[in-house]
């Protein structure tokens, strides 16, 4: 689990960033953003089309709270 204050950061630094490329400014830095699960707050295995980690997508795809995803059986 990543620190509440890690993900608060993080969300911080994606402010800003966005309010430079608003204002024409080149991002600084601009590899230290990182895409983060809104759930549990990974890194790695960020799904961005739906915003969680692989983790966090299987669970609520098994829940069934993510429209149009369903579990493949064969």
């Amino acid at each position: 689990m990543a620190k509440k204050s890690l993900i608060a950061k993080c969300n911080q630094d994606k402010a800003v960033a966005t309010k430079e490329r608003a204002a024409g400014k080149a991002v600084t830095n601009s590899t230290r953003l990182y895409n983060r699960c809104h759930l549990c707050g990974k890194v790695r295995g960020y799904m961005r089309r739906f915003g969680v980690c692989r983790i966090c997508f299987r669970e609520l795809a098994r829940e069934g709270k993510i429209a149009g995803v369903t579990k493949s059986s064969w």
